[in-house]
């Protein structure tokens, strides 16, 4: 039997770290079994249902490389089948109408509760035969009122329910839309799905759905009910324990690869081993490896993750994401500068993320306006002699290489009898603006001749001019 597993996101909003973690371990299963990874999205509720939403789904699946075999199939377009399916659950007398008014239902569930009982529906329309005049009846399933449903959950275990605490779920509304209950189980069953790997919240449904399975005649699908993501303070994770929408963390400026290792590592574990590539997941990986117990969200294990994955991955690779973030900043790199590759290779050991990375190296492709505030205390007359030899000796070099630009440096210090931080510092916040970039024969080699001449030119020019100010 082939595996098949599916990612059935609602498309409600944003795809959130949850929801990707879900999609992550589905995939993960799928790809080390030769299997097929099916998206599916659940958009029956027709209210809450956004194009925005599954346009930011689909983007967050594809920056994060899980690439699906099949779909997106989308539930909208299945009405006609639940239907299909709803009236032979009827036809068979597995199903029933259901008269009950709202009111009728709030009575009953205040007087259970009044009894100390746990509300539930209790099946007084189960053998009706006769309609309610006035009243559009639900569809509600004939639940099986004895024996119990048994799970063999590949992460919590084996877990029983007994058919007397299940109720009879309603499978359509009164104006005919099917419900979750009923369309997952349908899509499911019509989709060869193998293995339903989803968070722990599902668990109590799927009582439920085994039984409608069984009642259409199928064999249910090995489940897997993975525990919840909370925040640091113990709580379910959610906006304000910061960006939990994958597509966040990319405009922040992580790589989909740190994201990736930091959302299997979240439950799930091989020995002490904290990096893994997207291979060794694959292959590593298992199921019924992963915690029952809630995992905690910790922001700053998935900087660090970010970091190294920015410090050790291909260059090449990091550039192509960097491109995007410069771009952000409406920066084109192929309209003049250095290459981004190189970019990588000067700012990787002090930049955490991509946003940062991009942010402090947009003085390489742009002109700044103003020096930063705490910067412009190094561009004082006491620089100015400093700026003026190293104009002249930058613009006499013809080897435009990082060495010989080191040299200059090094030697007009001497030459001044200064300290190299005396005379680089000022260069530096000349050429970048501020107080930071990366080392300073590297920042004069990627800046360029022309610009870096430029720039020392107008350091100059606000030196003499805040001196005759004075």
């Amino acid at each position: 039997m082939s595996v098949r597993t599916r990612f059935a996101p609602s498309p409600t909003g944003y795809l959130h770290i949850g929801g990707a973690r879900t999609a992550l371990f589905n995939w993960l299963y799928a790809r080390k079994h030769g299997g097929s990874f099916i998206l599916r999205i659940e958009d029956t509720d027709r209210e809450r249902s956004t194009r925005e939403s599954v346009n930011a789904i689909l983007e967050g699946m594809a920056w994060l490389g899980l690439d699906y075999d099949e779909g997106p199939h989308f539930q909208s377009e299945r009405f006609e089948r639940y239907r299909e399916v709803i009236h032979r659950l009827l036809e068979e007398g597995k199903a029933y109408y259901c008269y009950c008014t709202r009111e009728e239902l709030e009575a009953m569930r205040a007087e259970q509760m009044a009894r100390k009982q746990k509300p539930r529906y209790d099946g007084r329309c189960r053998d009706r035969r006769e309609p309610r005049p006035g009243v559009e009846p639900v569809v509600r399933f004939k639940n099986p009122l004895e024996g119990e449903v048994v799970v063999d959950d590949l992460v919590r275990g084996r877990v029983v329910f007994r058919n007397e605490e299940l109720d009879d779920l309603i499978i359509a509304r009164s104006d005919g839309t099917p419900t979750y209950n009923l369309t997952v189980v349908v899509d499911d069953l019509d989709m060869g799905v193998t293995h339903v790997i989803r968070g722990d919240d599902h668990l109590n449904n799927t009582p439920r759905q085994i039984n409608i399975l069984r009642a259409l005649g199928a064999e249910p699908p090995r489940y897997a009910h993975v525990p919840m993501i909370l925040g640091e303070d113990g709580s379910r994770l959610s906006k304000r324990h910061g960006a939990v929408s994958v597509l966040e963390y990319r405009d922040q400026g992580y790589l989909p690869e740190a994201l990736l290792n930091y959302l299997v590592r979240l439950g799930w574990a091989y020995g002490d081993k904290e990096i893994f590539s997207i291979d060794e997941m694959i292959e590593l990986f298992d199921i019924r490896d992963v915690n029952k117990s809630a995992s905690t969200f910790n922001p700053a294990k998935l900087l660090w993750l970010n970091h190294h994955y920015i410090m050790h991955s291909d260059p090449l690779h990091v550039a192509h994401h960097l491109r995007w973030h410069l771009g952000r900043l409406g920066i084109d790199p192929a309209e003049g500068g250095p290459d981004p590759v190189d970019v990588v290779l000067a700012q990787r050991e002090r930049c955490k993320t991509l946003r940062e990375m991009a942010q402090g190296s947009a003085f390489f492709y742009r002109d700044f306006e103003h020096y930063d505030e705490k910067a412009v205390k190094h561009l004082k007359p006491q620089a100015l002699e400093a700026l003026k030899r190293l104009y002249q000796r930058l613009r006499d070099l013809e080897d435009w290489e990082p060495e010989p630009l080191h040299r200059v440096v090094v030697e007009t210090a001497e030459e001044l009898g200064l300290k190299l931080g005396k005379v680089a510092q000022p260069l530096r916040v000349a050429l970048a603006g501020c107080a930071v970039s990366p080392p300073i024969d590297v920042t004069l080699h990627l800046l360029g001749k022309e610009k870096s001449l430029a720039r020392v030119r107008r350091a100059i020019a606000y030196i003499e001019k805040k001196a005759d100010q004075d």
